[in-house]
């Protein structure tokens, strides 16, 4: 009589794989709209399954409050006299360029499938 191998437990179920992050469809816009300012609520809120699409999204609107916060001191001190005037024509423009390079490598990155780290505000946006 030959030995045949014992039966498999029918309880008994391989290891299934991690279900697969496959990349919605939309992510290429998600990602652009998640550092055009208020318009990163809307990958915030719609690709929730999306975790790259998230992290993008949080930075974006940190970097949004950031930006605020940062024109409502500029124009509180853009009411001092002298300061002012420094304020208004050297200053601002300068930040407002800041701010628009920023958003824009931080587009570039996302599409590559980077993540950039801003000092400061991208260690808000990791508390959420």
């Amino acid at each position: 009589m030959q030995d045949t191998p014992p039966a498999p437990d029918a309880q008994e179920t391989p290891p299934s794989s991690p279900p697969s992050q496959q990349p919605s469809p939309n992510r290429v816009p998600m990602l652009i709209l998640a550092y055009l300012g208020i318009f990163a609520l809307i990958p915030l809120l719609v690709e929730k399954e999306d975790s790259e699409v998230q992290w993008h999204a949080k930075h974006g609107l940190v970097l949004l409050i950031s930006w605020i916060v940062l024109a409502m001191v500029v124009a509180m001190l853009g009411q001092m006299p002298v300061v002012g005037g420094v304020l208004g024509c050297a200053v601002a423009p300068f930040l407002w360029l800041v701010l628009c390079i920023v958003q824009i490598v931080g587009m570039v990155k996302a599409l590559r499938g980077e993540r950039m780290i801003i000092p400061g505000i991208s260690d808000y946006a990791d508390r959420w």
